[in-house]
């Protein structure tokens, strides 16, 4: 009985030794019939992915280690930065971002960057993406409606009807929220060389307000946004942003 005992225990190890030896075959098939179909896509894929976060968040180094990544893999990838990236665009930044605007109505603020980023979908971005380019921008409009939204009181109805207008109906396909504490946040700013621009001399509680917006909107749109805690390591961001495209691609495929 024993003897019975003890070959059955070797048989049943053996056996769940096969079944993980199986499981991670089949992952690794999975991961390389994804990066095989992305390689033939790469000329043709069309995608707009969209970062957000609150300043000093970290998202622009993600930005740039997913384009990287991006151009690694011969896709053709444009990035982009809010507001900016065209000659109208960039003069409105410099007045949304002087010091010397502090007078600036929260109205105002709010029709300029709307107005920044309408010049911008026109003139870069829907191209591109007619192109077949993978486009990626440094904030897009869930910024305005966190910031200028929930951060300075606008009204959230009037300010989905400024975002559609703006954008011709323009939505990411992924946007990826950087989600750091409003402390964290003060933190970075004081070991920062350079002085704080405007918007970034908001104080705590708009940063409080603007961080809660965020996470509502993630909570809404919970298919397009992948929330991301930004206190962990960079490169460990990187490899949920990366796999995330590859999920979404796949699917857009």
């Amino acid at each position: 009985m024993l003897g019975n005992a003890q070959t059955h225990k070797k048989v049943l190890k053996k056996s769940q030794s096969r079944n993980r030896a199986h499981r991670h075959c089949l992952h690794q098939w999975a991961n390389l019939i994804i990066f095989c179909r992305l390689l033939n896509w790469s000329t043709r894929i069309r995608m707009f992915i969209t970062f957000e976060g609150l300043d000093f968040s970290g998202k622009s180094t993600q930005v740039q280690l997913f384009a990287d990544r991006l151009s690694q893999e011969r896709h053709k990838v444009l990035v982009l930065r809010e507001p900016g990236s065209t000659a109208i665009s960039e003069k409105i930044r410099s007045i949304l971002l002087d010091k010397q605007s502090l007078g600036m109505a929260d109205l105002t603020e709010l029709f300029l960057f709307s107005a920044s980023r309408s010049q911008l979908v026109h003139e870069v971005i829907q191209p591109a993406l007619e192109q077949g380019t993978i486009v990626v921008c440094d904030r897009f409009y869930d910024s305005t409606t966190a910031y200028q939204g929930w951060g300075r009181g606008i009204s959230l109805d009037a300010i989905r009807i400024i975002n559609r207008a703006a954008t011709n109906g323009l939505a990411p396909d992924i946007t990826y929220f950087l989600d750091i504490p409003v402390n964290e946040v003060e933190t970075r700013m004081r070991q920062q060389k350079s002085g704080a621009d405007r918007m970034e001399s908001s104080g705590r509680g708009f940063y409080e307000r603007v961080r809660h917006g965020y996470l509502q909107l993630a909570q809404e749109e919970r298919q397009r946004f992948e929330v991301l805690d930004g206190l962990h390591p960079v490169e460990e961001i990187h490899n949920i942003v990366w796999n995330r495209f590859l999920r979404q691609a796949t699917r857009l495929s």
